[in-house]
C-alpha cells in the first residue's frame, strides 16, 4: 500500500467518528479567525508592526507596507480565505489558498528567528495540512493516472460525508457568526485589536474569546441535532 493509499484509508476510518468531524469544524473556524486581523490590518492599509522596531523581521513587514495596492490585496486574499474556511460549506477551497499563503509566512518567521510567531504560524499549518487530508478524496484523483472503478473504490472504504456526522448548518451559522460579529466590532472599535499582553483594561481584550461562546453554542446546538436524528430514526 503506498503512503497516499495509507493516508486516505485512516482518513476514511476516521471520517466514520463524529469526534473528528467536530474538530475540523472547530478547526476550520479557528485558522479562518487566525487570519482575519491580520487580513484586515492590511485591508485598511495599517501597519503589522510598531514604526520604531527593527531587525530583518520588523524591516520586511515596513518594506511590505510600503508596497501600494499589493498589501491591502494580500489582506483582501487573507480575509477571503477567513471567509471560506469559516463558512464550513467552502472550506476546501480556503484551505487550499491558504496553504501556499501560510507556507511563505512560516518560511519568513524562521528565517527572521520570531520564534513565538514561528510556532504559532508551525500550529496553523500543520491544521491546513489536516484539513486538505481530511478532504483527501476530493484532489487525489487528480494525480492519479486512470480513475479508481467502483470495486477499487469501494475497498478503500465507506464515504461518509461530514453532514452525515454533524450538522453542517450549525457549525456554517457559527462561522459565518464569528466573521460577522468580529468586522462589527472592528467597526464599532475604528481599530483592528491585537492583543499585547494581559490588557484587562482593553474592552476587546474581552470580546476575542467571547467570540468562542459561538463555537460552544455551535456544538451544544449540534449535540441536540444529533440526539434528535438519533430518537427520530426507526
Amino acid at each position: 500500500m503506498s503512503l497516499a493509499s495509507w493516508v486516505e484509508a485512516q482518513v476514511v476510518r476516521r471520517r466514520e467518528g463524529r469526534a473528528w468531524h467536530v474538530f475540523a469544524a472547530i478547526l476550520r473556524i479557528f485558522l479562518g479567525f487566525a487570519l482575519l486581523p491580520a487580513g484586515l490590518k492590511k485591508v485598511l492599509g495599517e501597519p503589522f508592526t510598531d514604526p520604531g522596531n527593527v531587525g530583518p523581521f520588523h524591516e520586511f513587514l515596513h518594506a511590505f507596507h510600503a508596497t501600494g495596492a499589493f498589501y491591502p490585496f494580500i489582506g483582501a486574499t487573507q480575509v477571503l480565505v477567513a471567509l471560506l474556511l469559516m463558512s464550513q460549506r467552502f472550506a476546501f477551497v480556503g484551505a487550499l489558498v491558504m496553504l501556499p499563503i501560510v507556507t511563505a509566512i512560516l518560511v519568513f518567521c524562521w528565517s527572521t528567528a520570531v520564534y513565538p510567531t514561528a510556532t504559532v504560524v508551525t500550529l496553523m499549518w500543520l491544521g491546513t495540512v489536516f484539513l486538505i487530508l481530511w478532504d483527501i478524496e476530493r484532489w487525489r484523483p487528480v494525480f492519479e493516472a486512470t480513475p479508481r472503478t467502483d470495486q477499487e473504490g469501494a475497498r478503500s472504504g465507506p464515504r461518509v460525508s461530514a453532514g452525515e456526522r454533524v450538522c453542517t448548518p450549525i457549525w456554517e451559522r457559527a462561522g459565518l457568526a464569528i466573521f460577522v460579529v468580529y468586522l462589527a466590532l472592528v467597526a464599532l472599535s475604528g481599530r483592528v485589536y491585537r492583543p499585547r499582553g494581559l490588557e484587562l483594561h482593553e474592552p476587546m481584550f474581552w470580546a476575542l474569546p467571547a467570540l468562542l461562546l459561538f463555537v460552544v453554542a455551535a456544538l451544544v446546538l449540534d449535540l441536540r441535532a444529533r440526539g434528535r436524528s438519533r430518537r427520530e430514526a426507526p
